[in-house]
């Protein structure tokens, strides 16, 4: 599998999810599935990373389905509602990269 852009990654969700999906779910279902996908991946991480273990029924369970789970939904909430991934992305690194310059060179808790 060929690597691709956030770009990309949109409009391969959007033409799957106007076939295989028919339609996209509303705005609050996709929040709501959101939430649900990032809830899956803090269970992975809490079992795998924590202090607590599997369940039968999750054992199998990748990190990286789970994230890709969550990214998915994320795209079809920015797809759906106009958002260019990759522009607010960059404006946000941007953004942070100003804010945080000296911030976290500064801080004393990171050395």
């Amino acid at each position: 599998m060929s690597k691709m852009t956030i770009k990309e990654a949109q409009e391969i969700v959007d033409k799957w999810i106007n076939t295989t999906g028919v339609r996209y779910f509303s705005e609050l279902t996709n929040l709501a599935q959101l939430v649900e996908e990032v809830g899956e991946v803090a269970r992975v991480i809490s079992r795998t990373y924590g202090d607590q273990s599997f369940k039968k029924s999750e054992e199998g369970k990748k990190l990286a389905d789970e994230l890709a789970d969550v990214f998915f939904t994320l795209i079809c909430l920015a797809n759906q509602t106009g958002v260019d991934l990759t522009e607010a992305l960059q404006r946000n690194i941007e953004k942070k990269t100003k804010r945080d310059k000296d911030r976290h060179q500064n801080n004393p808790k990171l050395k």
